[in-house]
C-alpha cells in the first residue's frame, strides 16, 4: 500500500469512528461541560489525568482551561495530576505505580470538583483507584474511554466511551471530544446571566 493509500485510510477510519458518534454521546459532551461550568462557577477546580497518550490529553486540556481555548478570559481552576514528576515518581516509588492518582486525589481534590479519568481502554488500574478515591471525597467523576467502558465505567458518574477499539481512534475522539467540551465551557462561563 502506498503512503498516500495508507494515509487515506487512516483519515477514513479516524472520520468513520466519530461519524458513530450517538446523540447519547454527545448530550454526556454537554454534561461534563455543564457539571463543569458549575463547579468553576462554586470556586471548585477541575482535576484530568491518564497514562501516556492520555497523560498528554489530560494535560492538554488543563492548558486549555488555566490558559484559553479560543476566548480571552480570566483562567481557570484546572490541573493535570501528570505533571508533578517528583509526586509521580515518589509515590510509584514508595507505594507502587498503581496508587500515583490514588494518593494525588487524596491531597488535592475536594467536594464538589470535577474529576476526569482518561484511559483508552478503560482498565487502567491508577485510573480505576484515582476515580473511585474522587468519588469518596464527593467529587463528580467522568472518564473518557473506549467501547465499553472497561472496569472504569462502574467507577464514574458519567462515561464517555469512543466507539471503536483501536488506541488511535479512541485518542484522535478524546481529544476532539475534549476541545467540544473545552468550548461548551467557555460559552457557557463567559455567555451573561
Amino acid at each position: 500500500m502506498s503512503s498516500l493509500a495508507l494515509i487515506r485510510q487512516e483519515l477514513a477510519e479516524s472520520i468513520a469512528v466519530k461519524s458513530r458518534w450517538s446523540d447519547e454521546l454527545c448530550e454526556r459532551i454537554a454534561t461534563l461541560a455543564d457539571r463543569s461550568s458549575q463547579a468553576l462557577r462554586a470556586g471548585k477546580k477541575l482535576v484530568f489525568f491518564g497514562n501516556g497518550g492520555s497523560a498528554a490529553d489530560a494535560q492538554h486540556l488543563a492548558a486549555e482551561m488555566v490558559g484559553r481555548y479560543l476566548r480571552e478570559r480570566a483562567p481557570y481552576r484546572a490541573i493535570a495530576l501528570t505533571t508533578d514528576t517528583s509526586a509521580l515518581t515518589a509515590i510509584g516509588n514508595d507505594y507502587g505505580y498503581e496508587l500515583v492518582f490514588e494518593r494525588q486525589v487524596q491531597a488535592l481534590v475536594d467536594a464538589g470538583d470535577v474529576v476526569v479519568g482518561l484511559t483508552t481502554s478503560g482498565n487502567s488500574r491508577n485510573v480505576v483507584l484515582g476515580l473511585r478515591e474522587a468519588r469518596k471525597r464527593g467529587a463528580y467523576t467522568a472518564v473518557l474511554t473506549g467501547e465499553g467502558g472497561g472496569l472504569c465505567a462502574a467507577e464514574a458518574d458519567l462515561l464517555l466511551a469512543a466507539p471503536s477499539s483501536k488506541t488511535p481512534r479512541i485518542q484522535e475522539s478524546h481529544i476532539t471530544m475534549g476541545h467540544i467540551f473545552c468550548g461548551l465551557v467557555e460559552q457557557a462561563l463567559l455567555s451573561p446571566g
